[in-house]
């Protein structure tokens, strides 16, 4: 058993074990914690097949960008837990199976491939890296659906938004356009009142009287 398997092994059992304790895990932050440890195996996982470019970007976009996201909106949100894991056990055997059937197919799919340009040597001429054949195949043979996928994220994202907006009451807001159209005359409003005549001075308060003696037994 070489020192690839032995990597491969390690990383595999990581990926599963912090992808477990995702869906497992009752504080959230800890959820999203294990999250980026799977996407961190699944780089390195990448790492092993020769895929330097999808390493580093899953890497960078994913666990420097989309997980830190979501770990302050968890950490910012007020999440009642006890009521997003109402009714775990009672779908658990439901999401077993499609997890059961999900990973069939991934082990059919891969048995069953040839993925004889992931073993190609450095030496061979004919060998092209993986960052520049990914970018020839994205910007030649897969420019369209890239172009169509980047709308579809742009109308989510959009969509996103527009769904979670609320206006708040107790918020204070400024509008520009009234502000640009105001005159004068709605900033200042000149009263006239009758002048008051002045009322004398008060006599003094009369001088309060002292307290009685105590009385003698």
């Amino acid at each position: 058993m070489d020192t690839t398997a032995i990597l491969f092994a390690v990383f595999s059992a990581c990926t599963l074990v912090a992808a477990l304790r995702v869906i497992t895990a009752r504080n959230p932050v800890h959820a999203v914690l294990y999250l980026v440890l799977s996407f961190f195996s699944a780089a390195c996982l990448w790492m092993l097949l020769q895929a330097e470019f999808l390493a580093i970007a899953l890497v960078l976009v994913y666990v420097g960008a989309v997980m830190v996201l979501f770990l302050f909106v968890v950490m910012m949100l007020d999440l009642h837990i006890d009521r997003s894991r109402e009714g775990y056990w009672r779908h658990l055997p439901l999401a077993a199976v499609v997890g059961v059937a999900i990973a069939l197919q991934l082990w059919l799919v891969l048995a069953n491939g040839h993925w004889q340009f992931l073993q190609a040597p450095p030496s061979d001429p004919g060998h092209v890296g993986n960052t520049r054949a990914l970018g020839i195949l994205t910007f030649t043979e897969y420019l369209l659906p890239l172009q169509l996928a980047g709308a579809i994220l742009l109308v989510a994202m959009v969509a996103a938004i527009a769904l979670t907006l609320r206006r708040r009451a107790d918020a204070l807001r400024q509008s520009p356009g009234e502000q640009v159209r105001v005159r004068r005359a709605d900033r200042v409003h000149m009263v006239s009142m009758p002048a008051s005549a002045a009322t004398p001075d008060a006599p003094p308060p009369a001088p309060a009287a002292p307290d009685a003696p105590p009385a003698k037994a």
